[in-house]
């Protein structure tokens, strides 16, 4: 029996990794979008990709999230970082997703 509550722990403890990784590679694709954009900035991208990580759930997918990001002349990137929840008392994973895109402009 304690071997197979470990086996459903594992595999909850997964489940809940592999959703909070693709919560932030989202949250980091939206916010990069969003900063790649004509007239998008690095700050409009971490907004962005703030509020994706609100509506998806919040601090019911992830805590301790801090997003960042950068853009030059020719590429934004947003970067995701946070700690995936866990049914393993003391066990926290940390989640970290990055995305990065061309800056759109207008060439003649």
């Amino acid at each position: 029996m304690p071997a197979l509550f470990l086996l459903m722990f594992l595999g909850l403890q997964g489940a809940l990794y592999y959703h909070a990784k693709q919560v932030a590679l989202a949250a980091a694709q939206e916010g990069a979008r969003e900063a790649g954009s004509e007239t998008g900035t690095r700050q409009s991208g971490v907004a962005t990709a703030n509020t994706f990580l609100n509506h998806a759930g919040g601090s019911d997918v992830m805590t301790s999230t801090s997003v960042s990001g950068s853009r030059t002349t020719t590429t934004a990137t947003i970067t995701v970082t946070g700690k995936s929840l866990s049914v393993i008392p003391g066990w926290h994973v940390t989640v970290t997703q990055s995305a990065s895109v061309p800056v759109e402009r207008l060439t003649e």
